[in-house]
């Protein structure tokens, strides 16, 4: 072989040898408050150290690697990456204008197997919008609608549910079912409470026969339906009860234990009036800790001490706000806080917007703490997380930095820019 191939031979070797074989690319962020939302708990004056996008050591007096970039965070707090909510994040982004919302089927017929993560878009302005808000992750649920002059609409099944990461990668496989009862559920099945829990049970015993319905019998789900359905309750990946009112609440923690689902409460306006009950059964709740006045009759009993009754009751709580409109996440950090002014304790607030959605929904593995061996997911604050006034100033995703620069903020640069200079227009 000639010296000229040979040197073309080493040079394709080069080329072709993994990323990972170069030398470790290190961050240590050190002196900050670090609420790690694990073991360690929050580390005063503490670091975390990423080295090749994986938090390696979480700790006081860290040493940095050679080459490795240190970040003085000068007492600034860190939290995990936050959670967004439940909602039609990246599937829905003008609400006006159908064609750009695909997560609400309506065929008027029960299809559990619906997915609407397969429409989900990374490069939704709302997701970026949430991304520099410090939101790292949320549960992508599908909407319901009713019907309306003649038109089919939703069911008490809405379909499946998701995680997606705001980092540019796909979705997670499903991970939950999403139901309606109480007034919702009601409104899609024949205008009674009780017929959405006689579809389910129904829906349910189908999913579970072993063998498939006979022809002259009435059937609620297609093949893929029965299989999705079966599926999750042999797995027993959350289901979530979609309810405010506390009767309806006890209703579903009593179906829920009688068909062994792994319920997780959706809304629970009122569900502080049944908060030993949800204790008792360790059935999760997601609140809008601004549920206040009444929207309806199932929200009479709405309080802002809410999640605070619920934690002091040992309920396991986590944050949405009401209606999961996408461009609404960015608020959730405010929501908190005002739990926290109602009587929430600041742990559990901060604890609520990271490690309970993470652990609920199955995603503790990647979300939700800041521990050794995990993809680094966190977010540097200017000041108090939970203040309305803190800004981001720096994030992780997936172990990558991320940029802090939307399309909003580049409209705002601009025209600020031009009013400076006295030409705006």
């Amino acid at each position: 072989m000639s010296a000229r191939r040979m040197l073309g031979l080493v040079l394709v070797l080069v080329a072709a040898t993994p990323a990972a074989a170069a030398a470790p690319t290190a961050v240590l962020l050190r002196n900050g408050v670090i609420h790690t939302e694990a073991a360690h708990g929050t580390v005063a004056g503490g670091s975390v150290l990423i080295v090749d996008g994986r938090v390696t050591a979480v700790g006081r007096d860290l040493v940095a690697p050679p080459g490795a970039e240190v970040i003085d965070l000068k007492g600034r707090p860190v939290t995990p990456a936050l959670f967004g909510g439940i909602g039609q994040a990246g599937v829905a982004e003008i609400e006006l204008e159908a064609t750009t919302r695909d997560g609400t089927l309506k065929l008027g017929q029960m299809r559990p197997e619906f997915d609407p993560s397969l429409a989900f878009n990374p490069d939704s302005v709302a997701v970026a919008v949430a991304r520099v808000e410090g939101i790292g992750f949320a549960l992508l649920a599908p909407g319901a609608e009713p019907g309306s002059k003649g038109a089919p609409g939703s069911s008490v099944i809405a379909g499946l549910a998701s995680i997606v990461r705001f980092d540019g990668r796909r979705p997670r496989p499903p991970v939950a079912l999403e139901v309606l009862v109480g007034e919702e559920g009601g409104a899609l099945a024949g205008e009674s409470r009780a017929a959405a829990y006689m579809l389910l049970a129904q829906a349910l015993e189908e999913a579970r026969s072993p063998a498939p319905p006979g022809p002259a019998e009435q059937r609620l789900l297609t093949p893929a339906g029965r299989r999705a359905l079966k599926a999750l309750a042999a797995e027993q990946r959350p289901v979530l009860f979609r309810a405010d009112r506390a009767a309806d609440i006890r209703t579903a923690v009593e179906f829920a234990a009688r068909e062994k689902l792994a319920a997780v409460i959706a809304g629970g306006a009122e569900a502080w009036r049944v908060a030993p009950l949800l204790a008792r059964a360790q059935v999760p709740v997601v609140i809008d800790p601004l549920d206040d006045l009444p929207t309806g009759f199932d929200q009479v009993g709405a309080t802002l001490e809410n999640a605070a009754r619920l934690d002091a009751a040992g309920v396991a709580v986590a944050f949405s706000l009401r209606g999961g409109a996408p461009h609404e996440m960015r608020k959730l950090r405010q929501a908190a806080g005002n739990a926290v002014a109602h009587g929430m304790a600041p742990a559990a607030a901060l604890a609520a917007l990271t490690r309970v959605p993470a652990r609920i929904f199955r995603a503790a593995g990647e979300f939700g703490s800041i521990e050794p061996g995990r993809a680094a997911n966190l977010v540097v604050w200017s000041g108090d997380p939970l203040e309305v006034t803190s800004l981001v100033d720096a994030e992780w995703l997936d172990g990558q930095r991320q940029s802090l620069r939307t399309r909003q903020t580049e409209l705002r640069d601009r025209y600020l820019e031009r009013i400076r200079a006295g030409t705006a227009r």
